[in-house]
């Protein structure tokens, strides 16, 4: 079979499966609904298995926390899976009590570390021992983990929550039958959440923080390569925060910051699965209807100014070398972000892909290579970036000449018809590959009503990139894949203070 027919066999191929699948379109198949309270509704009924996705997301993320609060959403985020004023406790009127003194005495702790050289270090010491037998006493009154204990009584899987850039996701896998469980649990926790154990979880998130970002080279260096990449922009701040911002959050800045965003109105969820869709909406207008809106004030966020030159950071690490580079460029819905998409899947998808054959099973200079469209978030301007890494003993620096060439092939040579068809089939195919499963559907459905404003934008991205023609992807890589535009960041061996030392003599 030659190469056209093939391409052309593999398209009508998947298009069969997508119309037997889902006749086409998702248009009329997904049911849309708005409380009055402003709460987005998106069920989709697929009656395959007695079991429902649930996918709860908010429109915050760490773009909308301000200076010296950086942190907070990712904190909140744990925090809300410490219950409710019924759920995680005894008897919450008296944990009350004793939550109120802990929150007295751990603001006054807060107030004397901020006076710094001038603290009382003999009375922090006093008030931080009172304050462990506060913390002990009020143990005595919490139910650990009653949310997560009660979702896996009842047949849970995939009980998850994320905090991101752009938004704050809560998703859980249940029985069909289970809707009225999910809408009690996550209506009181939006109505009344209680900010049990904050002082001990700050601790736990400094503690992730230091594995992920602060011991590990991979977290390392992608934090200060957002850092460079983004000098403006909240895209340039970690997602979990800086050790100083954890250490000092307060627990009235989440409260705030909860009141501010956790809201009917600022919220989505996408309900898919074997369900029927009048009830599942009566059921959720049940438990969420009389929560009133909030007057949603986004944070104001400062624009990322145009690139005047390339930015380059070095990490050293003792660890193996690896090398990010990334490009600005604009975001959905602009066309130039969905020609990325094609760019994406043509450098690096599957081991046909032109720097995997090139770097990787040709010359044999990269022990992995990699491409990403939309990092680190998709709701402003982003970033199109690419991950590798060196095989020994060839360096980062041999690594990214190589990377250039073939990002220059982009800009001289028309990609070829039956490589740009190969492109877009494998586009649809992971599409599709996505519909299969509920949690998929329920993930993609809110992910993009919230981000593009419309959750159609999964159907109308296809046939948007089925227009993208060869001459395109020239004009985007000639505007977007050039070295003024470009952040350059890398791993490299630490060397010890004798060696450099004996360097320079």
């Amino acid at each position: 079979m030659g190469k056209r027919l093939f391409a052309v066999f593999i398209t009508v191929c998947f298009s069969l499966l997508y119309s037997l699948t889902f006749g086409f379109s998702l248009e009329g198949r997904v049911k849309e609904y708005s409380l009055d309270n402003g709460m987005k509704i998106l069920i989709l009924a697929r009656h395959f298995a007695p079991v429902v996705s649930l996918y709860m997301r908010f429109k915050v993320g760490a773009v909308d926390e301000s200076w010296g609060g950086i942190g907070t959403a990712h904190l909140l985020e744990h925090i809300l899976f410490k219950g409710t004023e019924t759920l995680g406790t005894k008897n919450y009127k008296e944990e009350k009590k004793i939550l109120r003194q802990i929150d007295q005495l751990a603001e006054q702790i807060d107030m004397e570390l901020e006076k710094e050289e001038k603290a009382d270090s003999g009375t922090i010491a006093e008030w931080k021992e009172r304050l462990k037998t506060l913390q002990k006493e009020h143990k005595k009154w919490v139910v650990k983990d009653e949310i997560d204990a009660l979702y896996a009584r009842n047949g849970a899987e995939g009980l998850n929550a994320s905090t991101g850039y752009d938004l704050t996701t809560y998703k859980v896998n249940l029985p069909a039958n289970r809707v009225g469980l999910w809408a009690r649990i996550e209506s009181d926790r939006m109505s009344n959440p209680v900010f049990r154990e904050f002082y001990s979880e700050k601790e736990v998130v400094r503690e992730e923080r230091r594995q992920r970002k602060e011991t590990q080279p991979d977290g390392k260096l992608m934090e200060d390569f957002l850092a460079t990449a983004f000098v403006a922009h909240p895209y340039g701040r970690p997602i979990i925060g800086w050790d100083s911002d954890i250490k000092h959050l307060r627990k009235r800045t989440l409260k705030q910051f909860f009141r501010n965003y956790y809201c009917p109105n600022n919220a989505v969820v996408a309900v898919v699965g074997d369900v029927n869709p009048n009830e599942v909406v009566r059921t959720i207008k049940e438990y969420f209807g009389g929560i009133p809106p909030q007057e949603v004030i986004p944070a104001p966020v400062s624009e990322e100014p145009e690139q005047s030159g390339e930015r380059r950071v070095e990490v050293e690490f003792e660890a193996s070398p690896k090398l990010i580079i990334g490009y600005h460029k604009p975001t959905l819905p602009h066309f130039d972000d969905y020609v990325f998409d094609i760019i994406d899947i043509l450098l690096s998808e599957g081991r046909t892909s032109r720097l995997y054959k090139t770097l990787v099973e040709g010359k044999k200079i990269a022990v992995s290579v990699s491409t990403a469209n939309g990092l680190p978030g998709s709701r402003y301007p982003n970033l199109f970036t690419i991950f590798a890494t060196p095989r020994n003993p060839h360096t980062c620096d041999e690594l990214e000449e190589e990377i250039y060439q073939q990002i220059d092939r982009l800009k001289e040579e028309a990609v070829t018809p039956y490589e740009l068809t190969k492109v877009k089939n494998r586009l649809e195919a992971s599409f599709i590959r996505s519909l299969n499963s509920n949690a998929g559907l329920a993930s993609r459905l809110s992910y993009y009503q919230i981000i593009a404003g419309d959750w159609r934008y999964l159907e109308k991205h296809l046939k948007v990139i089925g227009r993208i023609t060869p001459e395109d992807i020239m004009e985007v890589a000639r505007k977007y894949l050039i070295k003024k535009n470009r952040t350059v960041a890398k791993i490299v061996k630490k060397v010890s203070d004798e060696k450099a030392s004996n360097e320079v003599e």
